[in-house]
């Protein structure tokens, strides 16, 4: 038996790819869920009936999902053009940060929302490249592998943050507690629905992934990207300016994280604590990779893995299962979905 690469992958098969894996990894989650007791049938409907099946359920769902969308979309940019950006969390961080920062600024309580909130929106995007054009320097100048880089400077840039909030960022009125202070309130993003965390970052969210995929469809950029990431030496023979590519590509990817950060902070929280992430960042590598790093396939597992994250607390407190099956769940799906998209590509020889 051996593995040979198919000339031209189905496109029927690269479809349904992501689909077969994720049904394959409901399938085992569910064994575990049986193991654990309970019915699998009943608790994936539970899962639903949470994530969907209330006004309440349907709108921290769709929050839920906003900065997964922007932290997908900054991992599938980079990894299509072959930059391993595993740096999304400090970069939403730096790029949350960034927001009250350029609140404290006395010039914007005088301004209309409409220019606070796109002023805010775009230093946080900003505050995200800097982050990752940082390990991109160091790999196009010395050969610094930016796997490693990008992932402590995730640590560096938390750290950083606490310094801040703890500091010179504190709020003073928060009677200790380490928090910033509070974005302005012409920069807080309005609601979509009242009496929810609904915000209209989702909005945002949904038009960067119709960008992105128009950037690397449609442009010159994305071809040129997409080649870089196929084969590099390839695409510079072709006439690929392989450096500003990359540099390009680091700027969307670390600014859409960054951009997630930002709309955090200015939909949901109100101000920066070192726990405002339960771990975005990294999730939006999981979510690139189960939408096969395709920009639009990206809102549909942003929304799976909500509906995982919302759902589960709900079915974990109606049948007394860990609400950790949500992160296992997901972590199958990708695996899953690695083993599938290797199937997509490569046939099975006698």
């Amino acid at each position: 038996m051996r593995f040979e690469r198919r000339d031209h992958p189905s496109r029927l098969l690269t479809v349904l790819a992501p689909i077969g894996a994720i049904l394959a990894a409901l399938v085992v989650a569910g064994l575990l869920i049986a193991i654990a007791g309970a019915n699998p049938i009943r608790a994936y409907g539970l899962i639903l009936k949470g994530a969907f099946g209330s006004r309440l359920g349907l709108s921290e769902t769709l929050t839920r999902a906003t900065p997964l969308i922007l932290t997908g979309l900054a991992a599938a940019v980079a990894f299509r053009a072959r930059l391993w950006n595993i740096g999304g969390e400090g970069q939403l961080y730096l790029g949350a940060l960034a927001v009250p920062a350029l609140g404290m600024l006395p010039i914007m309580a005088s301004l209309p929302a409409p220019i606070s909130i796109v002023l805010c929106l775009a230093v946080g995007a900003i505050a995200g490249m800097i982050l990752l054009l940082i390990p991109l320097g160091l790999r196009l100048r010395f050969g610094v592998d930016e796997v490693v880089t990008t992932l402590l400077l995730n640590f560096v840039a938390v750290l950083f943050v606490s310094l801040m909030i703890e500091g010179a960022m504190k709020d003073p009125l928060a009677f200790g507690w380490p928090q910033s202070v509070p974005v302005p309130d012409s920069a807080i993003l309005p609601k979509l629905m009242e009496r929810t965390r609904l915000h209209a970052g989702l909005l945002i969210a949904l038009a960067m992934s119709i960008a992105v995929w128009w950037l690397q469809a449609r442009t010159v950029f994305g071809m040129r990207a997409r080649a870089a990431g196929l084969n590099p030496r390839a695409a510079a023979f072709a006439g690929v300016p392989l450096g500003r590519t990359l540099i390009a590509v680091a700027c969307l990817s670390g600014g859409l994280a960054g951009l997630a950060g930002a709309i955090e902070v200015m939909g949901v929280k109100g101000y920066v604590t070192t726990d405002l992430s339960p771990s975005y960042g990294y999730s939006g590598i999981v979510i690139a990779m189960l939408a096969n790093l395709n920009p639009i396939g990206v809102i549909g597992a942003a929304l799976f893995s909500a509906v995982m994250f919302v759902g589960a607390d709900s079915m974990s407190r109606a049948l007394s299962i860990p609400s950790y099956i949500a992160d296992v769940t997901v972590a199958l799906s990708l695996l899953t979905m690695l083993v599938a998209i290797f199937l997509a590509q490569y046939r099975i020889r006698r």
